[in-house]
């Protein structure tokens, strides 16, 4: 979480509220985040029947956004004008309803809340988000990078007072990626099922988000690592007669991250682990991994490897292959990377 962020949902919570906020950017956890915060706190909870309006762009145009803002609030101090999916606000692209809409946050009505979240990064040299600046809350959510990501969700398990290990982060990472809003879910419901003082494990992340113990890419990147033919096949096998749990394109994705690192590793000229963990963008505790790949394939290997996935890629989309099922495909590329 950045700071302007941890500063506005304290600002929030201790009802110091802003006239007007719009909320942009391609993350779209901390604008929902943000959304809600503002749900439970500018309007008490008797009032939010007739003094908190709450519409999707798609269903609305700039002209009634503004009769809302101008509206006074009825029997109460304060009325929340919140608009979600911003972006699709009927005209909000037009210049004349952009000018419209800056004049009103220039000078916005005192008792009313105003708020906009704009999936998708809005254009901060423009004069409207300007506007928004000077009177009141103008804040971009960035997608995290990947090396970001773990960090993040050790700060979310923390903020939540879970302890978790290192092999859990990386495993819910590796599984879900930089989706944070689907992070915050999963993490939300293995906390839900532990016990007080648990600290979520590797094994308890294997249980509760629907990771198979034993056949899983994770196995399969291991069972690679140590090109282990038996093994490997076991775990494709098992993937080819169950498709539906085991989707192939996000296996790809995961092993062309782990094998592309790997790469990088050979190439380095500094082989310390502390060295090649910011080099990797990872936790010290898993370049072992990366360095017993890179002993297990010589560099050539490696490069043929990541030719293949991309081919399996190029296969898994209909390219040159119409016919041929994602468990073909992915025992072609298993028997490619071991032999």
């Amino acid at each position: 979480m950045t700071p302007a962020i941890d500063q506005l949902l304290k600002d929030i919570k201790k009802k110091q509220f802003a006239a007007v906020y719009l909320l942009h950017g391609d993350e779209s956890y901390y604008i929902d985040k943000i959304a809600d915060e503002l749900e439970k706190a500018v309007v008490p909870e008797a009032e939010k029947g007739f003094n908190q309006l709450i519409a999707f762009g798609k269903d609305t145009d700039v002209g009634a956004v503004l009769n809302m803002a101008r509206r006074y609030p009825f029997m109460g101090d304060r009325q929340l004008v919140l608009v979600k999916e911003a972006q699709d606000i009927g005209g909000f692209k037009d210049k004349a309803s952009q000018n419209l809409l800056e004049d009103y946050v220039l000078k916005p009505l005192p008792s009313t809340v105003l708020v906009l979240c704009h999936k998708g990064a809005f254009d901060e040299r423009k004069s409207l988000p300007k506007a928004f600046a000077q009177k009141g809350v103008l804040l971009q959510s960035k997608r995290l990078y990947d090396d970001k990501v773990p960090n993040w969700i050790g700060d979310y398990c923390r903020q939540q007072n879970a302890k978790v290990s290192l092999k859990a982060i990386q495993m819910l990472f590796d599984y879900i990626g930089n989706d944070l809003k689907r992070l915050a879910g999963e993490i939300d419901k293995v906390l839900i099922n532990l016990k007080p003082g648990e600290e979520i494990s590797a094994e308890t992340v294997e249980r509760l988000v629907g990771i198979s113990k034993e056949y899983n890419v994770f196995e399969l990147q291991k069972a690679l690592t140590q090109r282990d033919v038996v093994k490997s096949n076991r775990i494709v096998d098992y993937f080819s007669r169950n498709p539906k749990d085991n989707p192939l394109p996000p296996m790809l994705i995961l092993l062309y991250q782990f094998f592309a690192k790997v790469l990088m590793v050979q190439a380095s000229r500094d082989q310390s682990e502390k060295g090649l963990a910011s080099l990797l963008g990872v936790n010290p505790y898993f370049v072992k991994d990366y360095m017993l790949a890179a002993r297990a394939y010589p560099l050539w290997k490696v490069a043929a490897i990541i030719h293949a996935i991309r081919q399996a890629d190029g296969l898994c989309k209909g390219i040159n292959a119409p016919t041929i099922n994602e468990g073909e495909i992915l025992k072609e590329l298993v028997f490619n990377v071991l032999h």
